[in-house]
């Protein structure tokens, strides 16, 4: 087993290396960058884009912006910037170097790894804050999410997909069926803004509140007000991220236990006297229980990161989604990646840490008889 372990932490080097090279080579063509923004805000005269750029910067442009390039040279750099016409090319040169462009893309990207290989992310491009203590801020609320939804559709999902199983064909199954299948139809985003005219001063009741993860006098709260403050305000977005995995899952679990109900050792348990409690869960659940635990990770990982995407947009909650994705809008690369990084790395641990939990749900696997 420790010779599989070591084998997989050593694949995921180039593995994660591969995904941020196809990454980091796709922003490359795509249109728009943080150099184009920064002029663009410059032609707009915004003071939030003055701060980014340095106080020489600032005063060569104040003294230069009407002259006009002669040069071809200088005309190539203009022209490679959508609405750097008449900007002087020396300070889109600063600009450049302050964003690290003044470098070759294979380049950048080297030196853009051997950093993240020592977990330095640098800083933000448009935020005055470094990349690793602005994901460290946004956390808390992913990390909400994302465990709370899978807890609560795992709890729910298991046990009632074991009793479909048991029952299937019952009334019980037929109309359980029918709630799991509108649940799987209705999109989260959809269920949030049903739940939001519902529950939260839409149309009708005003139980929930509709912004952020805590009151604002959260910290002066005795530690139970804490609690039910926290419960108060993440049941809605819990609830509207649940209700597609907790379909998803309870049917994966029905339809697990029934292969495994209906294969030989079962009828031969049962013939040696064996009581169906004692068939169901001593032999048919850890056979059952492999396919749910293969798909965990990409369950745990998706709702801590992308999934909730949407889920924070709608109830206004400042998580990992909403910044990936403003991040993106925004070109501020240096989250973008880093996130990327961090998330890609995640999903591989959790993925090794789901085989290995194979083996100790089910003994007869051995990974080191398998080619990795």
């Amino acid at each position: 087993m420790g010779a599989y372990i070591l084998r997989r932490l050593l694949l995921m080097i180039p593995t994660v290396v591969g995904i941020m090279a196809v990454s980091f080579l796709v922003v490359q063509f795509a249109p728009g960058g943080p150099v184009e923004r920064v002029i663009a805000q410059f032609s707009g005269m915004e003071v939030s884009a003055t701060a980014r750029v340095t106080g020489s910067a600032q005063g060569d442009f104040a003294g230069q912006q009407t002259q006009q390039s002669d040069t071809a040279g200088e005309d190539e750099i203009t022209s490679r910037y959508r609405g750097a016409q008449g900007l002087d090319p020396a300070f889109v040169r600063q600009i450049e170097k302050q964003f690290g462009f003044d470098k070759p893309p294979l380049e950048r990207f080297f030196y853009m790894m051997w950093n993240y290989l020592r977990f330095d992310f640098g800083d933000s491009y448009f935020r005055d804050i470094s990349v690793i203590d602005l994901i460290l801020e946004k956390m808390p609320v992913s990390i909400s999410l994302g465990l709370w939804m899978t807890l609560i559709s795992y709890g729910i999902s298991i046990p009632l997909g074991i009793s479909k199983a048991v029952r299937d064909g019952t009334r019980f199954d037929v109309w359980t069926s029918g709630v799991i299948v509108i649940g799987y139809a209705i999109p989260g985003f959809l269920f949030a803004v049903l739940l939001i005219v519902l529950f939260a001063g839409g149309s009708f009741l005003d139980l929930f509140p509709l912004r952020g993860l805590t009151s604002e006098n959260f910290a002066t709260l005795s530690w139970p007000a804490k609690v039910l403050d926290y419960i108060w305000h993440i049941t809605l977005p819990i609830i509207a991220m649940a209700i597609g995995a907790f379909a998803t899952t309870t049917l994966l679990t029905k339809n697990s236990f029934l292969d495994e109900i209906r294969k030989q050792y079962v009828v031969t348990a049962r013939a040696k006297g064996l009581g169906e409690r004692q068939v169901l869960y001593g032999h048919v659940f850890r056979n059952a229980m492999l396919i749910i635990i293969a798909g965990f990770p990409g369950a745990f990982v998706g709702a801590f990161f992308g999934g909730s995407l949407l889920i924070e947009t709608i109830f206004s909650l400042d998580g990992l989604g909403l910044l990936g994705f403003e991040s993106v809008l925004n070109r501020d690369y240096p989250v973008v990646f880093a996130t990327l990084f961090i998330f890609s790395l995640l999903g591989l641990v959790v993925t090794l840490i789901s085989d290995l939990t194979y083996t100790w749900v089910d003994p007869r696997i051995d990974f080191e008889t398998r080619e990795v």
